[in-house]
């Protein structure tokens, strides 16, 4: 999340090949496939809350479900060194941001990364409980400091020496650790889904078994429709940067 893109000229040119406008590729992309991907998770679902539907058709809607949705999982966690990037490349980036820390910023994010991936594809594994606990921790962290940091920014004069009151900054900060936040509770509106829809295919459906699996997954749309918004309103924030002042 830049500090502030208004002035980025004053370093190097908005247009043209340069490690400005990749980094600002690499965001849009990954904006992109994050909403995009989460379109698609959520129209898969919608097949597999039909009862009249044969259990094999809803078997392959959850894996089509399964297979969108690690775009999302992936953009989320690339959106933090990705915007960190942005910010460390903005006029004021070496000094708030040095080449250093953005080095350990994409190194902690591919950690965490790795993590998601493998707690995705492998969490049945021996070691998907380890490191299932490990990526909450990295959650549950980063939504803390990454709120506390927003907190700092709104309602610090000139943070970290910043004079171009990024107030949008913050807020956008915010909204993405509340992505986070989202993303988690989802996973635990979700716990009950497997077991259920395990019943479904190895027993047939029974009142019993739709009832859970609707509620599982009809009680994670308020989230869903949180990290829509919020995703649009970190977009939106990045590109108009309201209350922003000239860079001095």
């Amino acid at each position: 999340m830049p500090l502030d893109l208004s002035a980025a000229s004053a370093m190097e040119p908005v247009h043209g090949l340069n490690s400005y406008s990749l980094a600002i590729l690499l965001h849009i992309v990954l904006f992109v496939y994050w909403l995009g991907g989460d379109l698609g998770v959520f129209y898969s679902s919608r097949f597999i809350l039909q009862s009249e539907l044969p259990t094999p058709a809803r078997s392959v809607s959850t894996k089509i479900m399964h297979g969108v949705d690690i775009a999302p999982r992936i953009c989320l966690v690339l959106f933090l060194p990705s915007g960190v990037t942005l910010m460390a490349l903005s006029p004021f980036g070496d000094d708030v941001f040095p080449g250093w820390l953005l080095a350990l910023t994409w190194v902690g994010s591919l950690v965490w990364l790795a993590l998601t991936v493998y707690d995705y594809t492998r969490g049945a594994s021996p070691y998907g409980k380890v490191v299932q606990r490990l990526d909450l921790i990295v959650r549950y962290g980063l939504v803390v400091v990454l709120l506390a940091v927003s907190g700092y920014v709104f309602f610090s004069s000139e943070p970290f020496g910043v004079t171009t009151n990024p107030k949008w900054l913050a807020a956008k900060v915010a909204a993405y650790a509340l992505c986070i936040l989202s993303g988690v509770m989802i996973r635990r509106r979700l716990s009950p889904f497997g077991p259920a829809f395990g019943k479904l295919v190895t027993e047939g459906s029974t009142p019993e078994v739709e009832q859970q699996i609707k509620h599982s997954v009809r009680s994670c749309l308020p989230y869903v429709y949180s990290i829509w918004f919020l995703v649009l309103l970190a977009a939106f924030l990045g590109i108009v940067k309201p209350g922003t002042t000239a860079f001095g």
